[in-house]
């Protein structure tokens, strides 16, 4: 139950402070680093229960130590006690015999008292011993787990730093696209694309005005013609085509 207790709230407390930090979607060095200070601190609060456990065993331990001696020491007494009342007896003196052996008989009690508590007290000590020594294999694997948690923390602040440098390369690539139109050069591009097409209409409004100066005079040519022609027939001769007054 105390392996169960201890661990139980820590695991409780590492998995809070890991969903509270994913929750509050902080920076990843900082949620890292709070991961590792907060792990590291369940860390030492196991180590101060199981301290507390170990203490209590400890405790049952001198306690069975001390049954055991006293037993001893009861027994001890014991054989003095029934010795002397042998040799009282053996001296003749009944009276003093049988009340070192009644002291005899006092003593083996207090030693059957003090076994039996010995004896009690050692399933529990046993189960106990299992308990820290379960307690201190978990230690053992918490503070592995944070030995890998800290080389977890390095290598994924590398990598958020790779997938940032990765992420702001792709995004000065893509303003710098020239095959995509909404990137600053592709905007740039269709600007001067229509400061060329106005460009272009200006020209050819000004091709169109000078063919239409050209047809004013080529009008005015055949005016000039028609005039001469006119002045002709009123001389009295036929007017001659245009290639003949050429020729001439």
């Amino acid at each position: 139950m105390a392996k169960e207790s201890i661990f139980g709230r820590i695991s409780t407390l590492v998995k809070a402070n890991i969903n509270s930090l994913l929750d509050s979607a902080e920076d990843p060095q900082k949620m890292l680093d709070q991961l590792v200070r907060d792990y590291t601190n369940n860390i030492a609060d196991a180590e101060s229960a199981i301290a507390e456990t170990i203490g209590n065993l400890r405790l049952l331990e001198r306690d069975h130590e001390e049954d055991v001696r006293a037993a001893q020491e009861w027994g001890n007494k014991a054989l003095a006690a029934s010795r002397k009342a042998d040799e009282l007896r053996g001296a003749g003196s009944t009276a003093d015999a049988d009340k070192f052996d009644s002291l005899a008989k006092i003593a083996l009690q207090r030693q059957i008292s003090e076994e039996r508590d010995a004896r009690a007290a050692e399933p529990q000590i046993a189960a106990q011993t299992e308990i820290v020594d379960k307690l201190k294999n978990g230690l053992n694997g918490m503070k592995d787990k944070l030995e890998q948690l800290k080389n977890k923390r390095s290598e994924l602040l590398a990598r958020a730093k790779v997938a940032e440098a990765q992420n702001k390369v792709q995004d000065a690539v893509k303003q710098i696209n020239v095959l995509d139109p909404t990137s600053e050069l592709g905007r740039f591009e269709d600007k001067i694309r229509r400061q060329e097409a106005l460009a272009q209409g200006k020209a050819e409004i000004a091709a169109s005005t000078l063919d239409a100066q050209f047809e004013s005079l080529e009008d005015l040519g055949e005016l000039t013609e028609v005039e001469a022609r006119l002045a002709e027939l009123k001389a009295g001769g036929s007017p001659k085509p245009q290639a003949a007054i050429e020729s001439e």
